[in-house]
């Protein structure tokens, strides 16, 4: 049975709530404190995973030796002197007590338990690397970490507190859902799921979960739509006599290339910008017209992908598909050109999170 939720993400930058200078720095030493024995905690998490999977390689065993990833109490192939998953967690939690709330230690060993599994097959046939994680991890928590959260007219903020540390959101000119999302969590309509905290050039932000109800329409299973992503124009869709071509080539190309050329133009003047700040003040302008490329973008292709769920849901289809992806992803691999240019992986992961919000089965043929 599928579920009538799906969760969501959303970046919400924080502010410390606190009058003074010197106690909003102490608050946000203590959250690079936290982010920084995560980091640590993290990659000692991964290590102990592996070698626990690996021992039996590790130490050539013979074949008589029978061995179990489990307490030896509850198992006598057990190897381990509690579970696996606590074995994990009272490693990090005895080198880092007292420096870190538990709660975080605790939600970080569950995730990484939860994605060395999903990955664990891509590891044995040496596909994949096993994960390594950087200083400025964004690191988890879950609700019993929140207090307080609702909104203060007179700051006009939504305010809680992380662990006894008060914040306080900073949504700027909020043209997005957040604003919304977080009136819903506060009205018992909207649940706020396990999410992180992010420390990231000298700014805080809140990766809040929210995990939201899908839209209800009158979709019929056996009514299909057929998509094809092509670059002459970005989707084509139809369904029974109905037929919709979704941008151009020339709309969207246009701007893009534009931009791309306004850039090079900057890396080459970026040698005659007064120096005095290094290689940051050398390259802002070319810094900001590859924000600005990466925002139009994305935009684009939320505009594209939402005419085409549109486009479904007008017609009733409740069944979505997607013709001859993998050949198209192919001729863009050889084509450098098609492969700068057309975003096909990042256009088909819109596509499906508005599918999937809209109650709609998705096919990549």
């Amino acid at each position: 049975m599928k579920k009538d939720t799906l969760k969501l993400t959303r970046k919400i930058q924080l502010l410390v709530d606190l009058p003074s200078k010197e106690e909003r720095k102490e608050a946000l030493d203590k959250l690079y404190q936290w982010q920084n024995r995560c980091f640590k905690a993290a990659n000692l998490i991964v290590s102990h995973l592996y070698v626990q999977e690996m021992i039996k390689e590790f130490f050539y065993l013979t074949e008589g030796i029978k061995y179990k990833l489990s307490d030896e109490k509850k198992d006598e192939d057990g190897i381990l002197n509690r579970s696996r998953i606590n074995s994990t967690y009272r490693v990090i939690s005895d080198r880092f007590k007292g420096e870190i709330p538990t709660n975080i230690l605790g939600n970080l060993n569950h995730t990484l338990i939860s994605t060395f599994n999903k990955n664990k097959p891509q590891y044995w046939k040496g596909e994949r690397s096993l994960m390594n994680f950087r200083r400025d991890i964004a690191f988890p928590f879950d609700m019993e970490g929140v207090s307080g959260l609702s909104y203060n007219e007179e700051k006009k903020a939504f305010c809680f507190r992380l662990f006894s540390i008060p914040l306080k959101t900073y949504l700027g000119k909020d043209y997005t859902d957040k604003r919304r999302l977080l009136e819903r969590v506060i009205a018992g309509e909207t649940k706020l799921c396990a999410s992180h905290i992010q420390l990231k050039n000298g700014k805080t932000y809140l990766l809040a979960v929210f995990e939201i109800e899908k839209e209800k329409h009158i979709l019929k299973p056996e009514v299909i739509a057929e998509a094809s992503l092509s670059l002459e124009f970005p989707i084509i869709a139809k369904t029974g006599k109905a037929k919709l071509t979704i941008g151009t080539r020339e709309e969207f190309l246009y701007r893009r290339l534009a931009i791309q050329a306004s850039r090079k133009r900057a890396q080459e003047g970026a040698t005659y910008t007064k120096s005095g700040k290094g290689r940051k003040r050398k390259t802002k302008a070319v810094d900001k017209y590859h924000k600005l490329e990466r925002n139009y973008v994305s935009h684009r292709l939320h505009v594209y992908s939402r005419k085409l769920i549109d486009f479904c849901i007008k017609h009733r289809a409740g069944t979505l598909i997607l013709l001859n992806q993998e050949d198209k992803i192919g001729i863009a691999k050889e084509e450098e050109f098609v492969l700068r240019n057309w975003s096909y992986y990042e256009l088909m992961t819109k596509i499906k999170y508005k599918a999937e919000k809209a109650g709609i089965e998705l096919i990549v043929d």
